[in-house]
């Protein structure tokens, strides 16, 4: 019993640096994420828009299914992906992954 009086903080006696140490730990904590998970995640789905929009037509790309082909028609919001053998799918632009080989 006497151990825990020992720890408990005494009354009487108050921290002015508290409320300043809490905020700057806070924002330490804030700065953290923010460089770590926020940035490079704000970083890549730039990268993948600017991907989106430099697709053309004859590009060689992968979806994010793993289906490989060649893009023969591009809409606002579609592609036409054929895939093969004149087998033609169409698909959202955002299912696209990966540019394999872009037409020259």
């Amino acid at each position: 019993m006497d151990l825990l009086l020992a720890i408990a903080p005494q009354g009487g006696t108050q921290g002015g640096g508290g409320m300043i140490s809490t905020l700057i730990m806070f924002a330490a904590i804030f700065a953290i994420f923010y460089f770590m998970i926020i940035r490079p995640q704000q970083k890549k789905a730039k990268e993948k828009q600017q991907l989106l929009d430099s697709l053309h037509k004859g590009d060689k790309v992968v979806t994010n299914g793993g289906i490989h082909g060649t893009i023969s028609g591009i809409e606002e919001k579609t592609v036409l992906l054929d895939i093969g053998n004149n087998v033609k799918m169409k698909i959202e632009r955002t299912a696209i992954g990966q540019v394999v080989q872009a037409k020259k």
